[in-house]
């Protein structure tokens, strides 16, 4: 029999997953679940203000060279935050930030950022800017929400950013299959098509 990736008698937080040494699939696979990588049909929303991609196009451009964006403080707020703002005022979204869910000794702790819709999006910010590492605890919290969740929603969306990149990721609840995107996007160059990934999902129906 496989040992555990997981010590006996230790609570696992999402952040722990960041540490894990593990490779993604293993992690998972270990949680229950499937992994792949590759193409998503990301919804894109053909709907969205032209005034509030131009607003953050133009703050992107203008203020970020006057930015110090050396600590996860200043992505936090210069990056990722304009962008979930005009994303709630374009929206009929709820934005919760650190969203708490504890389900069992393996999944608990804070979720970044929780937009809840026709569809629901995890979204973290990926600390000591590794993507990578990152994706795992999204994977868990995506897990965790797949088990906390009763609508009807076949899908869950996740997104792992660290401020300059984006990276998106979808759960099948049906399968148990978590897809990594084999794409990424970049800002402020990428600053629309993110954008309107995020509003397309939020108008998404399955």
């Amino acid at each position: 029999m496989k040992k555990s990736i997981f010590k006996e008698g230790k609570k696992y937080t999402f952040r722990d997953y960041f540490d894990l040494p593990n490779p993604t699939e293993e992690i998972i696979n270990e949680l229950g679940y499937s992994y792949s990588l590759g193409i998503i049909e990301l919804p894109k929303s053909e709907n969205c203000d032209i005034h509030s991609i131009q607003n953050l196009k133009d703050n992107y451009y203008k203020v970020l060279p006057k930015i110090n964006l050396d600590s996860e403080a200043a992505k936090r707020e210069f990056l990722i935050a304009p962008i979930l703002f005009e994303v709630a005022k374009s929206t009929d979204s709820k934005i919760s930030v650190e969203y708490q869910i504890e389900i069992d000794d393996k999944l608990s702790g804070y979720m970044d950022y929780l937009i809840r819709s026709k569809q629901e999006i995890v979204i973290i910010e990926a600390k000591k800017g590794d993507i990578d590492k990152g994706f795992n605890q999204l994977a868990a919290e995506l897990i965790a929400l797949d088990k906390y969740e009763d609508e009807n929603n076949n899908l869950l969306y996740g997104a792992i950013t660290i401020g300059e990149m984006w990276r998106f990721s979808i759960l099948n609840r049906k399968t148990k299959h978590i897809t990594k995107d084999i794409h990424s996007f970049t800002v402020p160059e990428d600053v629309e098509i993110i954008f309107r990934i995020l509003v397309g999902i939020t108008e998404f129906t399955i």
